[in-house]
């Protein structure tokens, strides 16, 4: 009994302990006091209870679970349900979290809250929705701003992955959590400025409630930060701004924040903008997407996204076995999604392999005929590339629900025209302008009152028409005229081609049709012409003429009778012209470019040095006797001689002449020159 009592005594103590340690938040000594009361009765429920709180309050929730299943006999779900739950959704366990709540006896406001946070973590989102509503309907306490918080975070991921209008909940913007929350909410929609307007406001909130706490510095407001300025880089980056936001997305890395999921998503972005540049500095970035906890941080879209990325990526930077790898993984997780098989088709093309691709494509549609219009797009599109025209066109024509689309119908017709397949491209016309009269037929439910027909149904009746009539086609153009004035018999353009048309077939209907043709007066326009021509942009002005008097008015007659009567001039013919003789075709060239022009004979010098044997000139003895040129009477006159030169004589003066063999002398110096300077000296 003294035992007993001891023990007692020592239990009540430690009790004392651990409520004192739990009030001071102290829960590692608190579990040691815990521990002790174990050891004296190892299955009491509340030291348990106690051990588990412990182990959870420092972060131990594998620990507490394992408590928790060891003691499952006593800690039943009555007892510890929103403790092992809330273990197993720490542990990323969350499907186990759904069942421990959903078998729990009775539902707490504990367990409510934490419902709502595993039906979002499980992106059921309209079941969250209804959870979070009835929350705050059914609360009141200081967790309020939290809930609506949430509301707002389940509404913005409906707008974002599920594209759900977001109805307006009516929650004040107070705090800079609910107006991020709000932008996302208008980036799903679209609403990008408004977005952009939401986030700067969402700055300007978090600087204010984080710059009145004093412990807190700038690199931690930056940090908190950090998010909302990965949104806004993501709104630059849909705006077309890369730059700008390839800048702020480079800002935030540097900043090296502790959630991985923002990193990895900024990474992601940054791939999708280098796309296949930059290769380099996308292989480092996705390695941020690969880190520890990212999986639980992230969306199933957004993971989906990343590892397409990946695989784009591999395809870039030629690893085509990785990439296989990757996009076939990809279709076993997704099997009707498009990109994975996509992506096998990009990488089957860039090794050459396009009768493959196209294979697998077909493969593909064959499965999934609910996605395979996209799929048929593609393989047109490489039939295209190969060359195939008319193959492509095959290929376009079996997708029933575009053929009636003036985007299919204006691709198909102008892919037959460069064919030259004109029956086809009317064939393509006939068959959609069937389809909107079946589709009206339809809406009419039968009924056999005149109802107007669409404006695309008119536009395809029209183009029909306008191709018809250029391809010649023109008796089944005048059908198609016919239905289009009958839509709108003021279409005076329309009018004017059908009698167009029927004044090559019918002419007497055309003369009947002309007749609803409105008369000039009410077509004539009101148009001031002197104006117009005396205008800037006239590029004829007419000058404005004088009044011309009767003299003037015969003297311009009599002129113009005058150039009337001029006649061309015949050329005249050479004097040693040969009606017999063809003429020379090459006449007109200049002779250096005809044909048979071989080139200037050189005439021979008389007077040239260096002709004939060596040391023999052409230049006469007596020239160049000395002795005989000194006895020579002088040429020029002596002083006070009446002898002059006259003006018609042919004699030069002696400063002008120039020495009988000094241009030759000259010629033959530069030649000496340039033999010298081929030796080399």
């Amino acid at each position: 009994k003294m035992a007993a009592a001891a023990g007692a005594a020592a239990a009540a103590g430690l009790w004392s302990e651990v409520n004192r340690c739990g009030q001071n938040g102290d829960f590692a000594r608190a579990l040691k006091s815990v521990n002790k009361i174990l050891q004296i009765n190892k299955d009491d429920v509340t030291a348990l209870q106690c051990k588990v709180v412990c182990l959870i309050q420092n972060g131990n929730f594998k620990e507490a679970l394992g408590v928790i299943n060891t003691h499952a006999k006593v800690l039943t779900s009555d007892v510890i349900a929103f403790e092992k739950a809330y273990c197993e959704y720490r542990l990323n366990r969350i499907e186990s979290a759904l069942k421990t709540i959903q078998s729990a006896s009775q539902q707490t406001d504990k367990l409510k809250e934490l419902y709502g946070q595993v039906l979002y973590r499980l992106e059921r989102y309209d079941d969250c929705l209804a959870a979070y509503r009835d929350l705050i309907r059914n609360s009141q306490d200081e967790y309020e701003e939290e809930r609506k918080t949430n509301l707002s975070a389940v509404v913005a991921a409906q707008s974002t992955w599920e594209k759900v209008v977001p109805e307006d909940l009516g929650l004040r913007e107070a705090t800079y959590e609910l107006c991020y929350n709000s932008a996302c909410a208008l980036i799903g929609q679209g609403k990008l400025n408004e977005a952009m307007k939401k986030l700067q406001k969402a700055e300007e909130l978090c600087r204010q409630s984080l710059s009145e706490d004093s412990d807190v510095t700038e690199e931690d407001i930056e940090a908190e930060l950090a998010i909302i300025h990965g949104q806004m880089a993501y709104i630059m980056q849909l705006q077309g701004r890369t730059e700008d936001a390839l800048q702020l997305y480079n800002q935030i890395i540097k900043l090296k924040p502790t959630d991985v999921g923002l990193l990895a998503v900024i990474a992601n972005n940054i791939i999708t903008i280098n796309k296949d540049q930059n290769v380099f500095d996308s292989k480092k970035k996705v390695k941020l997407t690969n880190a520890e906890g990212v999986e639980h941080k992230l969306s199933k879209k957004q993971l989906q996204a990343i590892e397409f990325n990946k695989a784009l990526l591999a395809m870039y930077t030629n690893q085509a076995d990785q990439c296989r790898k990757l996009s076939a993984s990809l279709q076993s997780q997704s099997p009707e999604h498009l990109l994975p098989v996509l992506i096998q088709a990009a990488q089957l093309c860039r090794e050459k392999q396009h009768a493959k691709a196209v294979g697998l494509l077909q493969d593909f549609a064959d499965q999934h005929p609910a996605n395979a219009a996209e799929i048929k797009l593609t393989m047109a599109q490489l039939k295209i590339a190969q060359g195939s025209v008319t193959k492509a066109c095959m290929i376009l024509r079996s997708i029933e629900e575009l053929q009636h689309k003036p985007g299919m119908v204006s691709a198909l017709v102008t892919m037959y025209s460069h064919e030259e397949d004109i029956d086809s491209a009317i064939e393509v016309f006939t068959q959609a302008i069937q389809w909107y009269q079946q589709y009206q037929a339809r809406t009419n439910h039968g009924c056999s009152v005149f109802q107007p027909k669409s404006p695309v149904h008119l536009s395809l009746i029209r183009e029909a028409a306008n191709f018809k009539l250029k391809h010649g086609r023109k008796k089944e153009a005048i059908s198609d005229l016919e239905e289009l004035w009958k839509q709108n018999p003021k279409d005076v353009h329309t009018l004017a081609q059908l009698i167009s048309a029927y004044s090559l077939v019918d002419p007497e209907k055309a003369k009947v049709l002309s007749k609803h043709l409105p008369s000039s007066d009410t077509m004539s326009l009101k148009v001031d012409v002197d104006a117009l021509e005396n205008s800037h942009g006239a590029t004829y002005v007419r000058k404005k003429a004088g009044k011309l008097t009767g003299d003037n008015q015969q003297k311009e007659q009599g002129q113009g009778e005058v150039k009337k009567k001029k006649k061309k001039k015949k050329g005249k013919l050479p004097k040693n012209y040969d009606p017999k003789v063809t003429p020379d075709p090459e006449r007109w060239l200049p002779m250096r470019e005809r044909s048979y022009y071989r080139g200037r004979k050189k005439g021979k010098k008389k007077d040239q040095v260096g002709k004939g044997t060596q040391g023999s000139t052409t230049t006469g003895s007596s020239e160049l006797d000395a002795s005989r040129t000194a006895s020579s009477p002088p040429t020029s006159p002596r002083p006070g001689s009446g002898a002059a030169v006259s003006a018609t004589s042919n004699v030069i003066p002696p400063r002008h002449q120039k020495p009988a063999g000094a241009p030759a002398t000259k010629k033959k110096q530069q030649q000496k020159k340039k033999k010298g300077a081929k030796g080399g000296w």
